[in-house]
């Protein structure tokens, strides 16, 4: 076992072994099914333990559950390069596989589809459950959503923009959605049809409209009358069996 995990501090998550430590200055955490990373492994962009129905489950089947945990980033250059970086540790110290099912919920789809823009071929599938995808829309608010004064300001910060800048800013997962169909990344997507902080119209739906007139694989569940909570699924079965028919 890795040196860091051997020296981790260890907690329960839902049965399986968990394992924290410290990672090139940012909180790393480890989820293995029999006490031991194996080569099958999902990736919770932010919010690990929320709405987690689908996390556990896979963990049951087998796979590694981990965590990196650089909130506040939004998805920028730095926080995919900080990803890569733990992707690198992930594959060379604790011996995963090369590729990984991204999951990402709420801001946790601008960090999971920028790394698969960024690095495809690492990819087997994404996760996204009531994703950001335009930061225009969430935090910025710009467009029918609440949006959130406070993140948008750290945002704008993090993203080098201001209030005009970022009207013509093209790096939104948003912006780039084809090109995650050209790269055949199969994707789940999860999503409140009346969520008023992330809404659907403006992130989700954008991306069904390009993943439906392609022959990517594409699960797409919408659930009426639900806001952007609660996250998730009750049953995770239809999801589980999906990520596991399409990762390689």
């Amino acid at each position: 076992m890795n040196e860091l995990m051997k020296n981790a501090v260890v907690s329960d998550y839902n049965g399986f072994e968990q394992r924290e430590f410290d990672l090139y200055g940012h909180r790393a955490y480890v989820i293995s099914p029999n006490g031991e990373p194996n080569g099958r492994w999902i990736w919770r962009a932010e919010f690990l333990g929320a709405f987690d129905t689908v996390d556990v489950e896979m963990v049951r089947r087998g796979y590694t559950l981990v965590t990196y945990s650089i909130s506040d980033m939004y998805g920028c250059d730095e926080a995919v390069e900080l990803m890569k970086q733990f992707y690198d540790f992930c594959i060379s110290e604790l011996n995963l596989s090369e590729h990984t099912i991204l999951f990402g919920f709420s801001r946790g789809g601008l960090y999971s589809a920028n790394f698969a823009l960024k690095y495809p071929s690492l990819v087997s599938a994404l996760y996204l459950d009531a994703p950001v995808l335009d930061i225009k829309s969430w935090p910025g608010g710009l467009g029918v959503g609440v949006g959130s004064e406070h993140n948008f300001k750290e945002c704008l910060e993090i993203y080098g923009l201001d209030r005009s800048s970022v009207l013509s800013f093209k790096g939104n997962p948003a912006d780039r959605l084809s090109e995650l169909a050209d790269n055949k990344i199969p994707v789940v997507l999860v999503a409140g049809a009346v969520d008023e902080d992330v809404p659907l119209s403006e992130n989700g739906a954008l991306l069904a409209s390009v993943y439906e007139m392609t022959d990517v694989p594409f699960l797409y569940i919408v659930k009426e009358n639900c806001a952007h909570h609660p996250h998730s699924v009750d049953d995770p079965t239809d999801i589980c069996m999906f990520l596991e028919t399409v990762a390689l």
